[in-house]
């Protein structure tokens, strides 16, 4: 299982703060036990930093991951193929152990390709093709892809959170999420119980996940309220988002914060309410 590594910024200017990614990448091996990172992704903000920060913060995550985490995968998706071309040869240089692009989006061909479509004959495009995230709910489209490529060592790693038990159903052999900074340990316990053949235990770990989910995409769930999720779970100051993007309110960080303590994802001993759901 991967998480989307942050981007940790100093306000009031929202410059990145690389003195706490070592600190980081410590809690997200002990506390959540997630030992492979995206670095430069959405949760990253990759594509609100300049070229040079997203080349530093990769260095900083490989060089503090080094014999700590199993992987580090940088993001080198930009508007520009030349900026990804030199992310990539960056990320190369520095050691890391992949990378993953998304297209440019910004202009873009019109026609839609389902992802089955993209892997058919992709090996021979791109010799070093491993596999591919998917952050769809599409799990017609995710199951062919699995299907069709049967015989190749794909990594087929989906992106939805809420939804990762039916991906598993139907072949995936990983996830990348933003949820997995702070609900890592909880979604470890359901890989575990997919694993054992224990599906009743692995539906019950994915409802409670879902309940989290659910609960805080009602109250407008995003990248900068991840950020506040991570920093009340870890105790790991990860300032504001970059601007555009305004920082979560206090009302917002106090409802999840009171819905993490229900669901036993937060210490017990200052509960306030007492109102524990049952999430085995």
């Amino acid at each position: 299982m991967d998480c989307l590594g942050t981007s940790l910024l100093h306000p009031p200017f929202r410059e990145i703060n690389f003195s706490v990614i070592g600190q980081y990448v410590d809690y997200l091996v002990k506390e959540q036990g997630v030992k492979n990172i995206f670095v430069n992704g959405t949760t990253g903000e990759g594509l609100s930093l300049s070229i040079s920060e997203r080349r530093r913060v990769a260095e900083e995550w490989v060089t503090k991951g080094r014999n700590k985490l199993d992987q580090v995968v940088i993001h080198v998706g930009a508007l520009s193929l030349k900026e990804s071309q030199e992310l990539a040869q960056h990320a190369a240089e520095i050691g890391a152990d992949g990378i993953a692009v998304i297209a440019p989006f910004f202009l873009k061909p019109w026609n839609k390709v389902r992802a089955e479509e993209v892997l058919d004959g992709i090996q021979e495009k791109i010799p070093t093709f491993q596999g591919l995230k998917f952050s769809d709910t599409d799990l017609l489209d995710f199951g062919q892809c699995v299907d069709q490529n049967r015989q190749r060592q794909f990594a087929f790693l989906f992106g939805v959170d809420e939804q990762l038990l039916s991906a598993l159903v139907m072949g995936a052999t990983g996830a990348v999420g933003s949820t997995y900074n702070y609900l890592g340990k909880k979604t470890n316990q359901m890989l575990e119980a997919f694993e054992r053949k224990d599906f009743s235990s692995a539906l019950n770990h994915q409802f409670c996940i879902q309940r989290f989910i659910n609960f805080v995409v009602k109250l407008g769930f995003g990248v900068s309220q991840t950020k506040a999720i991570m920093t009340l779970v870890s105790g790991i100051p990860m300032g504001p988002p970059r601007l555009p993007l305004q920082k979560a309110s206090r009302e917002f960080t106090d409802n999840a914060e009171a819905k993490l303590r229900s669901l036993d994802f937060l210490s017990l001993n200052d509960l306030k309410d007492g109102n524990l759901e049952a999430c085995s």
